[in-house]
């Protein structure tokens, strides 16, 4: 089983930066964040393979990056440029049966999510 520990929420005024960490329990394949909007449904952010290819959602281009640090089993999001929009809760997420299937299939293990709110 993979536990997943999410760090690094706030709030920051729009435009600002915030940089979210996953903490994976030996871990570090196909993963990937995604956000959850009160009153709306969850949506993927960006997703990295085990070869650090990566995917993003159209709305987070060229503003947010995602990587992994093997050896430290840690999962990021650098967020730039946040928008009040990108207020959400924000969740870690691990594929690991079937993880070589990775963009574009379900997740199998869940964080339990950390706040971000931006400010206009």
């Amino acid at each position: 089983q993979v536990q997943l520990e999410e760090s690094g929420g706030g709030s920051v005024q729009a435009g600002g930066s915030l940089r979210l960490s996953c903490a994976a329990s030996g871990y570090t394949g196909c993963m990937g964040w995604f956000r959850q909007a009160p009153g709306k449904e969850r949506e993927e952010v960006a997703r990295i393979d085990s070869l650090a290819r990566t995917r993003y959602a159209d709305v987070v281009k060229g503003r947010f990056t995602i990587s992994k640090d093997n050896a430290k089993n840690s999962l990021y999001l650098q967020m730039n440029s946040l928008k009040p929009e990108d207020t959400a809760m924000y969740y870690c997420a691990a594929r690991v049966w079937n993880a070589g299937r990775c963009f574009g299939y379900g997740m199998d293990y869940w964080g339990k999510g950390t706040t971000v709110t931006v400010s206009s």
